[in-house]
């Protein structure tokens, strides 16, 4: 027999956003339960054992465990039941003819100490996180041997297991994982050659170029991939070249580089199976589903927070996420059937930004929306936000400069909008001077 528990709000995933919303939901009243595949609360945290985490949240600077760790010691207190070791294998979302209206929620799982366990909820918070690119999704000729790993394999292979995945390494894409592992491996007494990033500029954030790189003297190779593998067991050496403005290899710039591993930092990629299961739609230049300022989607009652929704480049703004789409969950699971008619205004990435999430801002909703955004693929020096609703201005702001690798985060007045509001545009341009911030 199948064992059937319900819940308020169901939250998928045990990581900083997970923690985040389930601690939300269950503050604002809604029985609460967090699904975690793994066997410790904490998500990718537990494996980031370099300092910079709290910096906003906490004003400190904590290591990735001891930021999980806050939020973690807080569940039980909380009221929130967590189910560890337990896998979704199918998300179901059935209408509901009981007098609540709406959507009724059902996730098929399985663990060790239940069996076969189907959990009910009437809202459900998708927190589960991303996932690296692989050797199988970027193209480089040659084998596939032993030593051929993402930068979050060789991050677990030495913090959580305490092995040293080899000797020397060449690591290609100049993500922050990919940085912080450069420094990692050569503390632990491997040989990093180099990092090698195709494209014109680093996609790390700037600290972590300085700290990881340039403190250990490693050099950092722009404009340049690998290109070939060599080997047959294990890795022995790779081809690298230098690329033109396209990405196509600069024919006579190619050289071999001996190494026994090559560590690749070349993207994360929003986990979104689940979400595409319950019939969301995804926006596709950040490949996570489309949401509106508290992070529900456009199916009622689903709320994505965190990595799931798009890459960010701080754990304090995941949290932030996860505590928004927590608290809008219970809200709505509390209220069913009592919610006002949705008014969701597009909010649209002009020329010059990569993207902007939210996707919609529901001006029913009233409070202040946060808005985050990555310009495109060229650093601007002294730039002009400005914030446009059905053609007129509603906020301005001044950047000394704009990267892509550095997310940013404005704050607006949902209500403030207006309802002839249709379309609001991000849009850039270029001034003749700068010298900070306004």
């Amino acid at each position: 027999m199948i064992a059937e528990k319900r819940f308020d709000v169901l939250v998928l995933g045990g990581g900083p956003a997970g923690l985040a919303a389930a601690l939300a939901a269950a503050s604002a009243g809604a029985s609460t339960a967090i699904v975690e595949r793994e066997e410790r609360l904490g998500g990718i945290l537990k494996q980031c054992v370099h300092d910079g985490f709290g910096l906003m949240r906490f004003g400190e600077q904590l290591a990735g465990p001891e930021y999980a760790l806050r939020f973690a010691q807080a569940i039980p207190g909380a009221g929130v039941e967590v189910f560890l070791e337990t896998f979704v294998h199918s998300a179901s979302r059935l209408e509901q003819g009981g007098a609540d209206g709406g959507f009724a929620f059902s996730l098929d799982c399985v663990n060790k100490k239940e069996g076969a366990l189907r959990l009910s909820s009437k809202a459900l918070v998708l927190a589960t996180g991303c996932r690296e690119r692989t050797d199988r999704q970027v193209f480089i000729q040659g084998e596939r041997p032993a030593g051929i790993m993402t930068a979050g394999l060789a991050q677990l292979l030495v913090n959580i297991e305490g092995l040293l995945p080899g000797r020397r390494a060449v690591i290609l894409g100049s993500g922050d994982i990919g940085l912080i592992m450069a420094r990692r491996l050569t503390l632990e007494g491997m040989d990093v050659e180099g990092v090698y990033e195709i494209k014109g500029e680093p996609s790390g954030l700037s600290r972590n170029l300085r700290q990881c790189l340039d403190d250990f003297g490693i050099p950092l190779h722009l404009a340049t991939t690998v290109t070939e593998v060599f080997g047959k067991r294990r890795v022995e050496a790779v081809s690298v070249a230098g690329v033109d403005e396209r990405g196509k290899v600069i024919q006579g710039t190619e050289r071999r580089v001996d190494c026994d591993t090559l560590v690749l930092s070349v993207g994360l990629i929003p986990e979104n199976e689940m979400a595409l299961s319950l019939g969301l739609s995804l926006d596709p230049a950040t490949k996570g589903p489309r949401v509106d300022q508290t992070g529900a989607s456009e199916v009622d009652g689903v709320y994505v927070c965190g990595n799931a929704l798009h890459v960010n480049d701080l754990v304090d703004y995941v949290s932030e996420s996860g505590e928004t789409a927590g608290a809008a969950a219970a809200a709505f699971a509390l209220e069913a059937g009592k919610h006002e008619p949705r008014r969701l205004v597009p909010l649209k990435a002009g020329h010059g930004f990569l993207y902007a999430v939210p996707q919609f801002i529901d001006t029913a909703k009233a409070g202040p929306a946060a808005l985050y955004f990555r310009s495109a693929s060229t650093v601007r020096e002294g730039a002009k936000v400005e914030l446009l609703c059905g053609g007129r201005s509603i906020l301005k702001k001044n950047y000394a400069a704009l990267r892509p690798p550095e997310m940013e985060r404005l704050e607006i007045e949902a209500s403030a909008l207006g309802a002839e509001a249709i379309e609001l545009a991000l849009s850039l341009e270029r001034r003749e001077a700068a010298d900070g911030r306004d």
